[in-house]
């Protein structure tokens, strides 16, 4: 595997001078900070106290010296990122994944203050737009994109609420789904709450009655939204990359992110989504991968997408695909996808930086035609997590983390590898990222399971217990990636 940035740094650098504040932690951080470099983009960074083990800090002050870093009291205060970002000179701001970066009010704050500065991202309207789950279900079925079974706005009827559900249980009967199960929510809700399942439609009258009166009471809204559970599905995703012109919309590929944690959370990644040719599959698994990244693409030229983003669609074993919603945002996994990624034959594609560089106005200088696929790529979440107890997250000190150094593997972490690291209690305890590539699924495969068997990993916590992480867990799923 070439350097991610070889291929494209050579066309990519921007002609106006830009400072990117990076405005995130850990992994992402540090993926940022090398993009900007590639660029040739100045660049600054925060931290908290709890960071300052954190490899983010420690590559930012090797490039930039100690002046290129600021410690915040909290990545989620925006005041302070903005008196940052005025004190550096910066002109833009990179948001990475979680805390600000799909907030479209501080996209917009960012965007519409008097001393403006760039978003690295959608526009907030965009974001605002497409992070309306039901307004994204609304917008899908106008451009007849499935969407999960269901109603794409708040039902205050009881009458029509019911005859919504009574549909769902109709349409399950149809798929051959033996158990079948209907979600009522509360539309205003959110965080799980105001949620409930019923299993026949005699259930139905009671238990909307009952998120009516909790959604009123505590949201002050009795909207409901009555949805079909999904079971037993893939989870895919179609990465979609734009420029500012919301015109130059391509695609990098799919993903399949189905192996989760009991909570629902990912922990493998492998793109492309489905590999037919060497996996059976029930359903007509090109035709749905093309399927899911046309309807991606409409979507997006429709809104004037004008930056990364990923469409997130659950499969059906039968071969269905609905749209479940819309990342407004760069993902963990987009390694994963740019490791099989080829722009006018030349790998070595950082989307990263493409997201830079495009925020900043920079032409795409490429087209659907110019991007190729090769190869399957395997993305490993390594945690420090219980897997055998529902993957509860562990606390303790890193005292030896060795990855090995090979042609097809890439490493991303922000974890010392000369020192011990004591994971801080305040964030999750994502340790790093593994991505592998090989030629077909069958030398990924192999090639994944070589690299967690020669990863070394031992710390202990508090109590001198043995850490605990979800490396044998990777491990043992590697065998079933891209099965349905």
């Amino acid at each position: 595997m070439r350097p991610e940035t070889l291929s494209i740094r050579r066309r990519i650098v921007p002609t106006n001078k830009h400072k990117v504040l990076v405005a995130n932690r850990g992994e992402i951080a540090m993926r940022i900070i090398q993009a900007c470099v590639s660029l040739g983009l100045d660049f600054v960074c925060i931290h908290t106290k709890a960071d300052e083990a954190s490899g983010h800090l420690a590559l930012a002050r090797s490039i930039g010296g100690p002046d290129c870093a600021y410690r915040v009291s909290s990545y989620h205060d925006a005041n302070e990122i903005l008196a940052v970002a005025d004190h550096a000179g910066a002109t833009a701001i990179h948001p990475g994944y979680g805390f600000f970066a799909e907030d479209f009010r501080f996209a917009r704050r960012v965007a519409e203050r008097s001393r403006s500065l760039i978003f690295i991202g959608p526009s907030w309207r965009i974001i605002r737009s497409l992070g309306d789950k039901i307004n994204t279900k609304r917008l899908a079925r106008s451009l007849s994109i499935p969407t999960v079974p269901g109603s794409d706005r708040p039902v205050y009827d009881e009458l029509e609420a019911e005859e919504i559900a009574e549909t769902l249980f109709a349409f399950q009967a149809e798929q051959g789904i033996s158990n079948s199960v209907v979600l009522v929510k509360a539309s205003a809700g959110g965080g799980g709450m105001g949620i409930e399942e019923i299993y026949d439609i005699d259930q139905f009258k009671t238990v909307y009655r009952r998120i009516r009166n909790y959604a009123k009471r505590q949201f002050h809204d009795e909207g409901v939204l009555i949805e079909q559970r999904i079971f037993d599905f893939n989870h895919l995703e179609v990465q979609i990359v734009a420029d500012r012109t919301g015109k130059g919309i391509v695609h990098f590929g799919t993903r399949n992110c189905t192996i989760q944690s009991t909570g629902r959370q990912k922990r493998v990644e492998v793109a492309p989504g489905f590999r037919p040719g060497e996996v059976d599959y029930a359903f007509d698994a090109e035709k749905l991968l093309d399927d899911i990244t046309g309807y991606s693409l409409a979507m997006a030229r429709e809104v004037g997408y004008d930056n990364v983003g990923t469409w997130e669609w659950i499969v059906s074993p039968t071969g269905q695909p609905f749209l479940m919603e819309v990342n407004t945002r760069i993902q963990v996994e987009n390694g994963v996808s740019a490791v099989i990624s080829r722009v006018k034959g030349q790998d070595g594609v950082n989307l990263i930086a493409e997201q830079i560089r495009l925020g900043l106005g920079q032409p795409m200088g490429y087209d659907q035609t110019d991007i190729t696929f090769a190869g399957v790529g395997i993305e490993y979440r390594i945690i420090a997590e219980d897997p055998a107890n529902r993957f509860t997250p562990w606390v303790g000190r890193i005292d030896q983390f060795l990855a090995p150094t090979l042609p097809w593997a890439k490493l991303h972490t922000h974890i010392p590898l000369d020192a011990p690291y004591e994971i801080p209690t305040e964030y999750d305890p994502n340790l790093a990222l593994a991505i592998v590539w090989g030629a077909d699924l069958a030398e990924a495969k192999k090639r994944g399971v070589a690299y967690l068997d020669e990863l070394t990993l031992s710390g202990a916590d508090g109590a001198g217990l043995e850490l605990k992480s979800n490396v044998r867990f990777l491990r043992d799923k590697t065998a079933t990636i891209l099965q349905f």
